[in-house]
């Protein structure tokens, strides 16, 4: 978990505008980069200035061809060797299957293309760690993407914590419903397998990305010493691994024993996406999917009436939060804020020659992390 890498790359140097994008795979969550990319999010507005986009690559000509024209590309590609020949992306948007990454990822690096992947990024920590020194020696970025980081929610959290608004962070715990075994779902079919099937947690391995780097959000300096995951297949279907996860990590921090919960349920509804964080004064927490900020914390007035004004202000809050996401649905706003939000602060600091928002070290502490909750030596 104290692993530390090298970042990449090591210049500095700041680039030229508009930086050239294009994008590697067609999937669902390409038309979120692609929204990005050609000015369409309403989280970001416009780009114009800053990118341009060049490119759109996929085994399926009328996949990229359609993506293509939708989103403004100056053209589209079946093949990645003539996309980095003829397009030269600054950056490359790896957006494919995961078993596909490394492979993928490393012909853009070498090409002169900083890469940025959807997650997870890797199987594994030790393939990380070889993408990452890929990215080291060809002197360009590699950033995983860490989304819902850069939601508003979970980042008005962190400022809570930063405030010290919550006192010293004790536990943290993240939980996911979705019916992912539904068979008219996209990991549920039996007829178009989800190549999430293939990794070591098969579906769930889809979201352990997002488990690992928001618990991490919240307890960075933690050392988590005692881990137990009890994954589990209730429904028992033969194509899926697991449909269930319940993991408990305890660990020392800065100001004492800090308990992580990582919750994944395919039978609960209805969806969910949470995250807790509850402190020595108090706690707060977010939905992803549904987004609102609940904080219970100490108030004016003392502890008799703390009570009352947290149940005004929280009441006042979930007023507010709902009508935005009624908003957010008439308008069909997805929960992607926070990956538009987070790739806008990564082409400003590629421009800039700055950090990215997601560091080498993020991601290798977010991958050992799942490592671990995958080793046989902490399975229940």
């Amino acid at each position: 978990m104290n692993s530390s890498v090298d970042p990449s790359p090591q210049s500095g140097l700041t680039q030229a505008l508009p930086l050239k994008a294009a994008v590697v795979g067609t999937g669902g969550i390409s038309q979120e980069h692609l929204a990005f990319l050609s000015g369409r999010a309403p989280a970001v507005g416009t780009v114009a200035g800053r990118i341009r986009l060049v490119g759109v690559c996929d085994l399926s000509e009328a996949s990229a061809s359609y993506a293509s024209q939708q989103y403004g590309a100056s053209g589209y590609y079946t093949d990645i060797a003539e996309l980095l020949e003829t397009a030269k992306p600054d950056v490359v948007h790896v957006l494919t299957p995961p078993e596909t990454h490394l492979g993928i990822g490393t012909l853009c690096l070498e090409a002169g293309s900083h890469v940025i992947c959807e997650k997870p990024i890797t199987d594994n920590a030790a393939d990380l760690k070889s993408f990452l020194a890929s990215a080291a020696a060809n002197d360009r970025h590699l950033m995983e993407s860490h989304n819902y980081r850069f939601n508003r929610g979970v980042q008005q959290m962190r400022q809570l914590v930063d405030d010290g608004a919550l006192g010293a962070v004790r536990e943290v715990e993240v939980r996911i419903s979705l019916p992912v075994t539904d068979p008219d779902g996209r990991f549920g079919d039996r007829n178009l397998p989800s190549p999430i099937h293939k990794m070591p947690a098969g579906v769930i391995h889809d979201f352990t990305t997002h488990f690992g780097y928001l618990l991490l959000n919240f307890s960075s300096e933690v050392n988590f010493h005692r881990i137990a995951a009890a994954w589990s297949n209730h429904e028992g279907r033969a194509d899926f691994r697991y449909d269930d996860l319940d993991a408990l990590l305890i660990g020392d921090g800065p100001h004492g024993a800090v308990h992580g919960r990582l919750r994944f349920s395919a039978n609960t509804g209805p969806d969910a996406f949470t995250v807790t964080v509850r402190g020595s004064q108090g706690w707060a927490e977010t939905d992803l999917f549904q987004p609102y900020v609940n904080v219970v914390r100490p108030r004016p007035g003392g502890s008799q009436l703390s009570p009352i004004v947290n149940h005004i202000a929280n009441g006042g809050g979930l007023i507010r939060d709902g009508v935005r996401n009624l908003g957010r649905k008439i308008l069909q706003h997805s929960p992607y804020e926070g990956l538009h939000l987070m790739l806008d602060e990564a082409y400003t600091a590629l421009a800039n020659g700055t950090a990215l928002p997601v560091t080498p070290d993020q991601m290798l502490a977010t991958s050992e992390l799942v490592d671990r909750l995958l080793s046989d030596e902490v399975k229940l």
